[in-house]
């Protein structure tokens, strides 16, 4: 079950990417910076849920390792962080980096407390 939720999540993630492409500003990455968001809020709601409906282990493993690990990711983050340092964009790299570990872990912790 994860493999499935893991490629419908990939293929999410190519989806929003491929649409917010025209909107992205000097070079900054923002299919998957918010992708990376999104799914770290997905992730809080499927935490909070899973607990409080009792999901079976396929289920939760669908959800978060699969759809939630296919559509966020963290490799994505470090080759667009890489690409902006080697274009010497270095506020914008900084930007990227610091909105992406705040902002997520900010995400995550939401979406847990809307299901609760």
């Amino acid at each position: 079950m994860v493999f499935l939720g893991g490629g419908a999540g990939s293929v999410c993630r190519y989806w929003l990417s491929t649409i917010l492409r025209p909107l992205a500003h000097q070079g900054f990455p923002l299919g998957t910076f918010l992708a990376n968001l999104l799914g770290c809020f997905c992730i809080g709601i499927f935490y909070g849920l899973s607990a409080r409906l009792n999901w079976s282990a396929e289920t939760r493993l669908f959800l978060t390792t699969g759809f939630c690990g296919g559509f966020t990711t963290f490799s994505t983050f470090s080759y667009e962080g890489l690409a902006l340092l080697r274009q010497g964009q270095w506020g914008m790299y900084a930007l990227y980096v610091l909105l992406s570990v705040a902002l997520g872990l900010g995400c995550a912790w939401l979406g847990n407390v809307v299901v609760k």
